[in-house]
């Protein structure tokens, strides 16, 4: 970042807007709904000040459609919503891992399930690191916990798009979209996206291109699936996590964006009191960082994960650690505002049974 960055206070959704613009994203297609209207707001400013084009979408499906199309023609570009209005999106998301666009698709998760409330939440985990429409697909997924955070992952989501041409999620809530905290805004390097040669720019005199997720010749579909397959492999090189005090913990809590944020104060006030805790918090949902979880096993730590749900990352940790150890499970229902005090009772509880 550059020394003399001024410092600015703003929202994590204006984060969000800001950081997408320093990513230099031309086209914003949105359509609104609570908590994450600060984006398609601020986007709705932003983009025609700098080059851009800005579109209210009629529906989210209308939404998810353009973004499809203006991908296709090597825009950057990003739709944004909240969890009922992702789920609209699917299809879309679906057509366009199937013929390699890449896209930021950013969601401020809600409660749930249906229409639910409009508070924090972690019920998209499923919906995000599993594909979340139809077929054999994987988006990556980044879970910022702070507001820098989440101008700083937006930037690198239209990275990641790019490289390996494929959508990307950046996967908030409604307490990182409405919270405000100083933000230090930077401007990345200029990327060339490669060199861009399968993007549809109008033929002129070169070859033909064709951008689809139809295979309906003889193994045309299953070769499609088998260099897909290949490249969700390749994504394990971005996983990444923060580790906090994990080195003599006897019990690591494992959460990930503002319910790893939180989790973290009861981390620093157990520590406090003398009791050997720690907090492993993935950055990268998909892929998930299994092998630094794997070695925190290794060295015989156990695990309890908290999620604001009813248990879906916690899947994942038991995956990642499984033949070494196993993962105690604290989920706070959607609907309830968790303060760090509500989860000083599991931590402690946990670490009573390890230690019997």
């Amino acid at each position: 970042m550059p020394a003399k960055a001024k410092r600015i206070f703003v929202k994590g959704n204006v984060a969000v807007a800001l950081g997408a613009v320093a990513a230099r994203c031309r086209c914003f297609f949105g359509y609104p709904i609570t908590p994450q209207n600060d984006i398609p707001e601020y986007m709705s400013k932003l983009m025609p000040e700098n080059g851009g084009e800005f579109v209210q979408a009629e529906s989210e499906i209308a939404a998810a459609n353009m973004l499809l199309g203006a991908s296709a023609a090597g825009i950057r570009c990003m739709t944004s919503s909240s969890s009922p209005g992702i789920s609209l999106k699917q299809e879309a998301i679906s057509y366009m891992a199937g013929s390699e666009l890449p896209g930021v698709i950013v969601n401020m998760n809600r409660g749930g399930p249906g229409l639910g409330d409009i508070g924090p939440a972690q019920g998209d985990y499923y919906q995000s690191t599993r594909g979340g429409g139809h077929g054999d697909y994987r988006t990556l997924v980044l879970a910022p916990a702070t507001c820098q955070e989440a101008y700083d992952l937006i930037i690198e989501a239209f990275d990641l798009a790019f490289k390996y041409r494929n959508p990307v999620l950046l996967l908030g809530d409604a307490i990182l979209g409405q919270m405000m905290e100083p933000v230090t805004p930077w401007k990345p390097k200029k990327t060339s996206d490669k060199e861009k040669s399968w993007c549809l720019t109008g033929k002129g005199k070169r070859k033909h291109r064709l951008l689809k997720s139809l295979f309906l010749e003889e193994g045309a579909l299953a070769g499609q699936n088998i260099h897909l397959a290949d490249k969700y492999k390749a994504m394990a090189a971005e996983a990444r996590a923060e580790s906090f005090m994990t080195k003599d913990a006897d019990l690591v809590v494992v959460a990930y964006g503002s319910i790893g944020r939180i989790a973290k104060s009861t981390v620093r006030k157990l520590r406090g009191k003398g009791h050997k805790v720690g907090l492993f918090r993935p950055v990268t949902l998909y892929p998930f960082p299994e092998k630094p979880l794997r070695a925190l096993a290794k060295q015989g730590k156990q695990f309890l994960t908290i999620e604001h749900n009813l248990g879906q990352m916690v899947d994942d940790v038991r995956l990642a650690v499984r033949g070494l150890a196993d993962s105690d499970f604290h989920g706070e229902y959607p609907g309830n505002l968790p303060s760090p005090d509500d989860f000083e009772k599991p931590i402690l509880k946990s670490l009573r049974r390890i230690k019997k």
